[in-house]
């Protein structure tokens, strides 16, 4: 069930003793939605979407509507503990702050003053919570001044990221709100039901005003069964699609030559590209029929406006970056960006001009470290030279979301490898720590958060105390430098004065915001109209101001200049030879009642998720022998897992889809997703190719 909604009268406090605190959701999702938490005695006792903020609408997804239940949880961690047991076993003892705090700076000091210095330190963090000052702040501040091995951050955004910054300038697009004016929405990898809740909202919105929707996806998602028509084309063959609707709306005059003329850059270039993908060559690639290509080409555009929703799951291949840079594209071409409620969007948070140097202080680094990609933090792990000798990890359980995590888990089981972790509850990497400290909850801490899915700055306040002996990250770093004698008056400030930092004095788009108002009012749209078409008259944040269709930056590179199809490398067409020994395609999107792996542990969405399983075309199970509820085991040469088969024809032929992500103790056979997955980077970013991966799956005979 969703969060009620309620009037604006009920934000005055009921009684003397109970009172409404403003806060934000932390989670990975772009809604970060506006939250009220009512507080009684001390105790948070409800949890709701605040009503006045435009986005959020007062509701609240499912999972965070029982935050109370997170917070108040008997399985939070409440103590600082050190491990008695071998790594992986989870068996610890409590111990004071002071010792805990004490014997990680010793640490710390003692491989700093080694021969491989400092660098044989790695943090490792992600979107665990996407508050600037929980997430990047005090952290970063710290092991910049430590000289710590720099860790690139691409598991989840960053090849769409790139792709949207060759064709568009940055993370920018359409303002999400407006998608309910849309004559026509492509909703392109992605499945909002389950991970853009109040986006969803504004598409059925259009729907009720006579909006076409399409979903493109190799898996009937609950969203996809929604919209009226869905298009599943092989996983990462999306650039290919896309090059075939320029090849028809090109050859077929069907472009906006006014706005192409005066806006975008490299159309002559493109043109004679496209011809390289006529509808036919595409449809074979996608494994589609080529009507569906030329009318999707041809609806997109004869409908406007005309707005695509992109979302991560098609960048997650080893031409992910790529393919987000050609979808990009097609807004520029039809002319959609004159509209409020036309062109696109992946991301709007470049939209954001928060003071990022100044929350993280990357002039504190002594010289110029490593870096080490997070996808690979496997091989990192076992295979780094100089070694990782300790690594902290905070806002993230890559024991459980890394790939390849056979090497994942041998690497954490190291015994020369020291590790601290930050966190709520005991994870299946807290279980390899050396060091566990208990980390705050977002109701007991500040926080400051943009938005990636809309326009509004959110203010967090903490609505009651910590619990137990929980501490913020930022107080966790913030005591630690005191301890490894950093003397910089950045590690003194509080949380409150970071937040005021990452606003920063009147910078672009954030108007006169001020910490005070917004930790008042909880949140602020940033200073753009209310019906926006950023793009209307160009002004791309690109070097030549224009949509570039032919980027000299890329061509610096030795990357192709133009839009191309940068294939996946395991697909069954690129790789026929692995493809004979594992010919079926694995996706692993996020399940309904999970975020990452954060609520998995709870039993309230354990129990609606059931266990883990894997769905299959019906030709892909008669072939193996296998029927609805039998047992199965995936496996490549990574790796293999134990699901349940749910053949319900929800994949398009040759895919398999498990819904993730399941803790690994959690799990059956102790085993999640991300057994079979690949540490192999996109080709621009650096990001994960989790859907880039050929499986067999046979049944299991008991």
């Amino acid at each position: 069930m969703n969060a009620p909604t309620f009037s604006p009268a009920e934000l005055a406090p009921a009684t003397q003793d109970t009172k409404v605190v403003r806060a934000a959701c932390p989670h990975d999702c772009p809604d970060t939605c506006a939250m009220l938490v009512t507080v009684k005695d001390g105790k948070a006792i409800k949890i709701q979407g605040a009503p006045d903020h435009p986005f959020t609408q007062g509701t609240l997804c499912t999972k965070v509507a029982y935050y109370l239940e997170r917070t108040y949880s008997p399985e939070r961690l409440m103590n600082p503990m050190r491990r008695i047991g071998k790594k992986g076993e989870g068996r610890f003892e409590r111990i004071s702050w002071d010792e805990a705090l004490d014997t990680i700076a010793e640490k710390l000091k003692g491989i700093s003053a080694s021969p491989h210095g400092a660098q044989a330190i790695l943090p490792y963090s992600y979107a665990g919570t996407m508050g600037q000052v929980q997430g990047s702040s005090m952290d970063r501040r710290f092991f910049h001044k430590l000289g710590a091995s720099l860790l690139e951050r691409t598991i989840c955004s960053s090849a769409g990221k790139a792709g949207m910054k060759y064709t568009l300038g940055a993370s920018v697009g359409m303002d999400p709100e407006r998608f309910d004016e849309a004559k026509l929405i492509i909703i392109w990898g992605s499945n909002p039901i389950t991970s853009n809740l109040h986006f969803w909202s504004r598409v059925t919105a259009a729907k009720r005003r006579g909006a076409k929707v399409i979903a493109i996806d190799p898996y009937q998602s609950l969203s996809a069964e929604k919209c009226h028509q869905h298009i599943a084309p092989l996983p990462g063959t999306d650039a290919a699609l896309a090059l075939g609707m320029m090849h028809v709306i090109i050859n077929e005059g069907r472009y906006d030559r006014d706005y192409v003329e005066k806006y975008t850059l490299g159309f002559e270039q493109l043109k004679q590209r496209v011809q390289e993908y006529p509808p036919a060559r595409v449809a074979q690639i996608c494994g589609l029929d080529e009507n569906v290509v030329v009318a999707l080409a041809r609806e997109y555009s004869s409908m406007s406006p005309a707005a695509i929703r992109l979302n991560y799951g098609m960048q997650r291949h080893t031409g992910g970056g790529i393919a987000v840079r050609t979808v990009a594209c097609l807004p520029a071409l039809t002319g959609a960006w004159r509209h409020a409620s036309g062109g696109l969007v992946l991301a709007t948070s470049d939209f954001y001009s928060l003071d990022v140097n100044a929350l993280e202080r990357p002039d504190l680094l002594p010289y110029q470290p490593r870096s080490i990609n997070m996808v690979a933090i496997g091989d990192a792990l076992l295979e780094a030279q100089p070694a990782i000798e300790a690594i902290i990890v905070y806002n993230s359980n890559p024991v459980a979301v890394a790939p390849d995590s056979s090497k994942v888990t041998a690497g954490f089981a190291r015994e020369d490898l020291f590790c601290v972790v930050l966190e709520q509850f005991q994870t299946d990497t807290a279980d390899y720590a050396d060091i566990v400290l208990p980390a705050t909850t977002q109701l007991e801490h500040h926080d400051i958060h943009k938005s990636y899915g809309h326009l509004y700055m959110l203010a967090n306040n903490p609505a009651i105390e910590p619990l137990g002996e929980a501490k913020p990250n930022s107080e966790i770093f913030r005591q630690l430098a005191a301890r490894m004698g950093f003397t910089e008056s950045c590690f003194k400030e509080s949380d409150e004065d970071i937040a005021r930092t990452a606003i920063g004095s009147g910078r672009a788009r954030m108007g006169k915001m001020t910490w005070d108002a917004l930790k008042r009012e909880g949140w602020q749209r940033l200073a753009v109209p209310e019906k926006w078409a950023p793009f209307a008259q160009g002004g791309f944040p690109t070097p030549s101001g224009k949509c570039e269709f032919y980027s000299a930056a890329l061509e610096k590179q030795g990357v192709d200049p133009l839009p191309f199809y940068n294939p996946p490398v395991e697909l069954p067409h690129t790789n026929p030879a692995l493809a004979q020994k594992y010919p079926l395609v694995f996706i692993s999107p996020p399940a309904r009642n999970f975020l990452n792996t954060t609520f998995a542990n709870m039993p309230r969405f354990r129990d609606q998720e059931g266990e883990p399983t894997l769905e299959l075309h019906s030709t892909d199970a008669a072939a193996r022998g296998i029927k609805d509820g039998d047992y199965v085991r995936m496996y490549n040469d990574r790796g293999s897992m134990r699901l349940k088969a749910l053949v319900n024809d929800k994949p398009r032929a040759g895919v398999v889809v498990a819904r993730s992500i399941w803790w690994r103790k959690f799990a059956p056979d102790g085993k999640n997703a991300n057994e079979v997955t690949p540490q192999r980077v996109t080709d621009l970013g650096g990001g994960a190719t989790f859907y880039d991966c050929l499986v067999e799956v046979v049944r299991e005979v008991d």
